[in-house]
């Protein structure tokens, strides 16, 4: 694999929202991870085998196109309810209702919430970040058990909008 697609990779990484990519060709390993969209890209590749990899009797790695990207954290709707919103993850990590065990949840079924009202915290590498609720209106279902591990876009709460 060439530094130019290496650098293209990590450029789609960064704008892309995706958070981590691991590549591996052979003996080649590369891991890009995006811990946030303020923070740099780094890569971990050992120069011995990029310059092993840079011979042109290795096979191109084949070209990835950039899936459409969303907005991280805006709800979609939802149709099995009628007009039920549904709050997803913007990010990989552990769930958490409340900021600490022996503190009361951020927000339980039937509370009303307002736009920026912090909902859960999602812990990711460490770091505790506090997800703030998108829109306005009632929880009416909490869709993820506390302290358990979310993907990507997976829904959190279902919200019926004010």
């Amino acid at each position: 694999m060439e530094i130019k697609e290496i650098r293209e990779l990590i450029k789609f990484v960064s704008q892309s929202g995706v958070s981590e990519v691991e590549l591996e060709q052979g003996d080649f390993k590369l891991s890009i991870k995006n811990v946030n969209s303020n923070a740099p890209v780094y890569m971990q590749a050992p120069m011995q085998q990029m310059q092993a990899y840079q011979q042109p009797q290795v096979q191109q790695a084949p070209q990835i196109s950039a899936p459409a990207v969303e907005s991280v954290s805006a709800p979609t709707p939802v149709s099995s309810e009628g007009n039920l919103i549904t709050i997803k993850s913007p990010m990989i990590g552990t769930f958490y209702r409340s900021s600490s065990p022996d503190k009361p949840s951020f927000v339980n079924v039937g509370d009303e919430i307002k736009t920026g009202k912090v909902i859960c915290i999602i812990e990711a590498m460490k770091l505790f970040n506090e997800i703030e609720s998108e829109i306005g209106g009632k929880i009416v279902k909490v869709l993820v058990e506390n302290a358990q591990p979310v993907e990507y876009d997976q829904p959190l709460f279902l919200v019926e909008p004010n």
